[in-house]
This record gives C-alpha cells, sequence and structure tokens, in this order.
C-alpha cells in the first residue's frame, strides 16, 4: 500500500510542507547549504532533501552552486516574492486582526502611518464603549505623544529618527508630554526593548494609547498598531495586559506582511 501523502489530522501535503522546510533553510543562508546542511536544517533524510532541491531546481526555485557546492535560493523564488511585494497592503492586512484586537480588548484599535514625521490614523475598529478614542481616521498626530508614533520612532534607522525630531520640535501637548531629547530616548529605548510604547496622557489628558510597529523585512517600521482609551477603563494592571496583547498582534501582522518580528 503507497503511504499516505497527507497528514490525516492537518490535511497539509507533506511532500509540499518538506519543501517548504527546504526554501525556508535556504532563506535563512545567503551563502547557500550543502546537501547534508540543508536535510539537517529542514530535518529530512539527505535522499529526502536531495529529491527535494533537484525538483525545486528544475522549476528554478533554488539553484547548485557547482563551485562551493551549495543550493541557493533561484530565480523563480523572486519572482514569486516580488509578485508578493507588489500586492501586499499594510492596511488591508491588518484590519482582521484590528477586529480581533478589539473585541479582546473592548477598546479602539488602530492603525498608523508616518507621513512628513507625523502619524495619520489610517483606519480604526472603534470600541462599543461611549467614551472612545480622541484621534480619528485622517487625523494626524505629532509621532512623540502616541504610543503607535513613539512605537514608530523607535524603529527606524537612528538618522531618520533624529531627522524628524529635529524638523518637528517637542512640542508639548499635555503636562505629561515627553519634551525632554533624553527623556525622549530612554522611551525610545524601552520600546525597541519590549516591542510596545505607550501614551500616557501624553497626547491628551485622561487617554491612554498602547503602541507596536508593524515592521518590514529589514525591521524598519511600515506601520503601527494601537488600542486607545480613557485611563478610568485602562488602570496600570489593565494597561500591562494590553501591553502583551498589543504587542503580539502586531507581531502577527509583521509576519502576515513578510517583516522581521522584534528579536528574530
Amino acid at each position: 500500500m503507497a503511504a499516505k501523502d497527507t497528514d490525516g489530522r492537518t490535511g497539509q501535503v507533506r511532500a509540499i510542507t518538506r519543501a517548504v522546510s527546504v526554501m525556508r533553510a535556504l532563506s535563512d543562508s545567503p551563502e547557500g547549504l550543502t546537501l547534508s546542511e540543508t536535510a539537517q536544517r529542514a530535518g529530512l533524510a539527505a535522499s529526502t532533501a536531495h529529491r527535494i532541491l533537484t525538483t525545486l531546481e528544475s522549476e528554478r526555485f533554488v539553484r547548485f552552486d557547482a563551485g562551493t557546492g551549495s543550493w541557493q535560493v533561484g530565480v523563480a523564488a523572486f519572482t514569486v516574492g516580488a509578485a508578493f511585494a507588489r500586492t501586499r497592503d499594510v492596511i488591508v492586512m491588518a484590519r482582521p486582526y484590528m477586529r480581533r484586537l478589539m473585541e479582546t480588548t473592548g477598546e479602539t484599535a488602530n492603525i498608523f502611518l508616518e507621513s512628513g514625521g507625523e502619524i495619520v490614523c489610517m483606519a480604526q475598529v472603534e470600541s462599543r464603549h461611549a467614551m472612545r478614542a480622541l484621534t480619528r481616521v485622517g487625523g494626524r498626530t505629532k509621532m512623540h505623544w502616541s504610543g503607535a508614533g513613539k512605537a514608530m520612532l523607535a524603529h527606524m534607522r537612528p538618522e531618520h529618527a533624529k531627522r524628524v525630531i529635529e524638523e518637528h520640535g517637542l512640542p508639548r501637548a499635555t503636562p505629561r508630554t515627553l519634551t525632554d531629547p533624553d527623556a525622549l530616548a530612554e522611551a525610545l529605548e524601552r520600546a525597541r526593548r519590549d516591542g510596545v510604547a505607550v501614551d500616557d496622557e501624553e497626547h491628551a489628558e485622561g487617554l491612554r494609547c498602547i503602541g507596536a510597529a508593524v515592521l518590514t523585512e529589514t525591521g524598519a517600521p511600515a506601520a503601527a498598531i494601537s488600542v486607545s482609551g480613557p485611563k478610568s477603563r485602562i488602570g496600570d494592571e489593565r494597561l500591562s495586559q494590553l501591553r502583551e496583547l498589543v504587542a503580539r498582534v502586531a507581531g502577527e501582522v509583521t509576519r502576515e506582511y513578510g517583516g522581521r518580528p522584534p528579536g528574530s
């Protein structure tokens, strides 16, 4: 009897999942891998890895460098990846995650893009509470005022972040706004370390916002996702819970977008 070519529990085609594991191993190794290295990293027998590699080679998804004896990603993989890059839209991809984030937290979920050194709210899933967030779709905000803006600043190239701060300054919106460059630098370092930034009444008194960046494949910020609501609902204990939720959702959108999550 022929062996099953699918996993009965998941319905996955085993040959395809093995081929994907080979492609992932090669994509993580710019210099290429030998057959034995490919097999080891993909968790396959060498004979299985060789069959997969030669099949992928016939379709130009991988290529063999006879000079080094290594296998590398081929031009067909680039073509497929380029098609994805042409069609990916971070706002469209983020919407179902934003909906889930609002349903889970009960607070308004937002997605922001940078525009001219400020952030613009591009989409929103509103809370069902009568008291909601201040920012509306299309609204512009200084980056250092918001959790989303600080999350993006934290992951920008240092020279880019410095230019934004120099051009826009650090004007005050509330008594809690970070207007001292050293204090802002400390907040951005915490955001890089924790994967999430907080606006604790820095944009509007009585309002808290928790933001995390959606990152590209180079680790640059493509957007930022946040939840926001009144401090009366987002106390310190709940703030800690929301930090974890927002960071997790931003990481999921980053992976969906083809980006590189923090620390990877």
